[in-house]
């Protein structure tokens, strides 16, 4: 039986409208379910980066790689290991905070976690927290006990630790080789 596990997915996209969602169908159409996701615009304004995270075992991940490369508007399609990369998203958070040793508290939690402080009102506290998924986790459980009014997360970007990138020029011999596909 193949083990089903997180898989996150960089890729390289045109930077124009329908991109996105001709993408988000390829993995609703196959029965796929995101786990997370990011987008932003690269270095080149003409290119946007995609970062994909989804539960799937082995072979359904080579698959997704796959169809991904088939269309047009895709550039380049890489699948990073935990190992070798960097994954963060921010989370923001709205926490009640109805009194001075309340306040207090979640102050002291967000240093723990050094998570900045970013809105204060008389009755809560809004925390931005960068980190991993267990990090995110955890001030979470912990900020519950005081009522969150709010949260809301980012999606998880990734980038490959050292000098290792998406972009064609830093490929290993025998990693992904693919271009843009024409039909």
């Amino acid at each position: 039986m193949n083990e089903i596990k997180r898989h996150t997915l960089a890729v390289l996209v045109d930077n124009e409208a329908g991109v996105l969602s001709r993408v988000a169908r390829l993995f609703s159409g196959k029965g796929y379910n995101i786990e997370s996701l990011a987008v932003g615009t690269t270095h080149d304004p003409a290119v946007s980066r995609i970062t994909i995270e989804v539960l799937t075992d082995e072979k359904q991940a080579r698959l997704i790689c796959s169809q991904l490369r088939k269309l047009i508007c895709v550039h380049s399609v890489k699948r990073l290991s935990a190992e070798h990369s960097i994954r963060r998203e921010l989370v923001l958070i709205k926490v009640s905070a109805p009194s001075h040793e309340a306040r207090n508290e979640i102050i002291q939690i967000a240093n723990i976690f050094r998570a900045s402080i970013i809105d204060v009102a008389t009755e809560s506290l809004t925390i931005a927290l960068i980190g991993d998924d267990s990090k995110a986790e955890a001030i979470q459980n912990l900020l519950s006990e005081f009522g969150i009014l709010e949260l809301v997360r980012t999606g998880m970007v990734a980038l490959e630790r050292g000098q290792y990138t998406i972009d064609e020029q830093t490929k290993e011999k025998g990693e992904f080789d693919y271009g843009k596909n024409v039909l």
